[in-house]
């Protein structure tokens, strides 16, 4: 493929992206992946080179532009090698004309930069658009990441978590043995502090309310030892089906799964009530700390959407709340830096439950905010999470 046609390619790519943020469509990478997928004419080079002009526009667009065009004649705007490349030539696109506008750059949609610099100063906004490594959790079920260490080649121990290794970008993880054998799951460094704070050991009881796929789900399995009684649940039947597979390749025989009916999920945990040493409540959020990995995700936020999330997460901590025994602990989780999502939500859970008090410590690493901790891409290399944990009153 020329420039040109390249150039071309992530237009029409960021159009399909653009239609999908706004209708709440496929991610930015599914939607590349379906389009070189009818494209066997394109090349790994040629699909690299597309791919990074499409990411290219996606971070500094921060509000959802008109079209791919108007995204990528900002980046035209910036780069002459990219505005060399609008030469109307057959499979290129048409010529910059006078009077087109590209997009405007930006960090988030106005409304949504507001919110997130109460929180973070300009740095820390900038690195929330960085680039995210690929970290692996090791299966100390299974192995030691000193063990594991040798037998990834280019990989290096993650600075923070004990059990974190930091591959090269474009390692493909799946064609490692050590992936194979359970040895290893990938896991952001930061997902696997996260969930230490639910402090989780052989013997517990742990209910994971929001298990999703299960990747932390996984890390409590692993911190068990098998032992003890894990169960995970998720009211999306898609998402919860790929633990299973997951588990039995990291010898994780150990975990329940229970298919949650959303709204009615208090029938469903009822046998639970009052039982379970640790709840953790990863909620559905934002995601405003993942936008290393899904900058297009800043796109499909609005202020309604993010008001739905947060009574959601309301909702699942008063949920969580009765499954705990006396003297046990609520872990609250969100991969977001909006104190909507964070220290607001949990002083807002301490003031309707007065027999609960935060631990001001949950996890080593990050920063206190309110009454949890914070760790953010520009501080601590992760992506953005808060966490608190939560005590019941015996």
């Amino acid at each position: 493929m020329t420039p040109a046609a390249r150039a071309q390619a992530a237009i029409e790519l960021l159009d399909q992206i653009v239609v999908a943020a706004r209708q709440g469509g496929a991610a930015a990478d599914t939607l590349i992946a379906r389009y070189f997928k009818t494209r066997r004419y394109a090349g790994a080079k040629d699909r690299r080179a597309v791919r990074e002009l499409v990411y290219r526009a996606i971070r500094r667009a921060g509000e959802c532009p008109v079209s791919g065009r108007a995204a990528m004649l900002g980046v035209a705007a910036e780069d002459p090698d990219v505005a060399a490349a609008f030469d109307g030539s057959a499979h290129g696109p048409p010529a910059i004309g006078k009077a087109e506008r590209p997009a405007m750059a930006g960090i988030a949609p106005a409304w949504l930069a507001e919110r997130l610099a109460r929180g973070l100063d300009a740095a820390g906004m900038a690195a929330l658009l960085g680039r995210a490594p690929l970290d692996l959790r090791v299966n100390r079920m299974r192995a030691r990441r000193e063990e594991v260490l040798p037998q990834v080649p280019g990989a290096t121990p993650t600075p923070l978590s004990p059990d974190g290794l930091r591959l090269p970008e474009g390692t493909h993880v799946d064609t490692l043995d050590v992936w194979a054998q359970g040895l290893v799951e990938v896991q952001d460094e930061g997902s696997q502090l996260v969930t230490r704070a639910a402090r989780a050991m052989p013997g517990m009881t742990i209910v994971d309310l929001c298990a999703g796929a299960g990747g932390k789900t996984l890390a409590l399995a692993a911190a068990m030892d098998g032992a003890g009684r894990l169960i995970a649940c998720d009211a999306d039947r898609g998402r919860l089906s790929r633990l299973a597979p997951r588990a039995q390749r990291a010898g994780a025989d150990h975990i329940e799964t229970r298919l949650l009916d959303a709204g009615r999920e208090q029938e469903a945990l009822a046998d639970l009530a009052g039982l379970a040493d640790v709840v953790l409540v990863d909620a559905p959020c934002s995601g405003t700390g993942t936008w290393r990995r899904n900058p297009e995700a800043r796109w499909r936020l609005s202020v309604d959407r993010l008001a739905r999330v947060a009574a959601l997460q309301a909702r699942l901590l008063d949920l969580g709340a009765e499954l705990v025994r006396p003297g046990g602990h609520l872990v609250h989780i969100v991969c977001s830096l909006l104190d909507e999502e964070g220290a607001d939500q949990v002083d807002a859970f301490l003031a309707r439950h007065p027999g609960w008090r935060a631990d001001t410590d949950p996890i080593r690493e990050g920063r206190a905010r309110g009454p949890g901790k914070r760790l953010t891409p520009a501080e601590d290399g992760t992506d953005g999470f808060f966490v608190a944990r939560l005590e019941r009153a015996c």
